[in-house]
């Protein structure tokens, strides 16, 4: 059976209590939602603060799971919702274990965050995941370098529901002013590139996300 994330859902969203910072945040999210490419405002938990039209509409098409989806915590949507392949293209290797290592770095810094080490739990209940998480995740850095684990100014594929982009790349920006960044928090906006490769139908759509609905380091759904 695929891993499912079996966690509580995530607590509600802190909020600033000063009143400027609230002013700040309920302004700054009408300008993200002017911006044109999908774009979030994350904490250290990777819990969404802030999200614009764009990136509801990327992932608008993902079924319904209780813990992880994409706009309450984009963490454990990218690690534990079955539909986050039909979305996150090269899902495992561009965008799973890039996650797990900025999840690593944050465990190291906030280890007793309790939200973090409910994530952890979630891992490690898996013996799989958990083998991915504490042995196969060093070995992968060291092969690839810790330049492919940075978030700001990767490329990476998606695979947009508008067939317009259909299957493309996005680059990551990472650009946190210093409000958001004195509030914890860090804004990533995903530029969509022009499509390189043919757009996939709706019947191959249908087909990956029978075939790869689960991570390979999570044991395949049963039969």
């Amino acid at each position: 059976m695929a891993y499912q994330a079996g966690g509580q859902r995530s607590a509600p969203r802190p909020r600033p209590e000063n009143p400027t910072a609230e002013a700040y945040l309920r302004d700054y999210a009408a300008f993200l939602d002017a911006v044109p490419f999908p774009s979030l405002v994350v904490d250290h938990r990777w819990d969404v603060v802030l999200d614009n039209s764009a990136f509801r509409t990327l992932f608008g098409g993902v079924g319904p799971h209780p813990t992880a989806m994409p706009g309450d915590n984009f963490l454990r949507f990218v690690l534990f919702h079955p539909d986050a392949c039909t979305v996150l293209g090269e899902h495992e290797s561009s965008w799973c274990l890039p996650m797990l290592a900025h999840f690593a770095a944050a465990v190291e810094r906030h280890g007793h965050d309790v939200q973090l080490q409910t994530i952890l739990r979630d891992i490690v209940q898996d013996p799989i995941m958990e083998a991915a998480y504490r042995q196969g995740l060093p070995h992968w850095i060291r092969a690839v370098g810790a330049a492919a684990v940075e978030h700001d100014g990767a490329v990476r594929p998606l695979l947009h529901p508008d067939p317009r982009w259909g299957a493309t790349d996005c680059r990551i920006v990472c650009e946190t002013p210093r409000v958001l960044e004195e509030l914890g928090y860090t804004r990533l906006t995903m530029i969509l590139r022009e499509p390189r490769r043919p757009t996939h139908t709706p019947h191959q759509r249908a087909r990956a996300r029978r075939a790869v609905s689960h991570l390979r380091v999570v044991p395949a759904p049963e039969a």
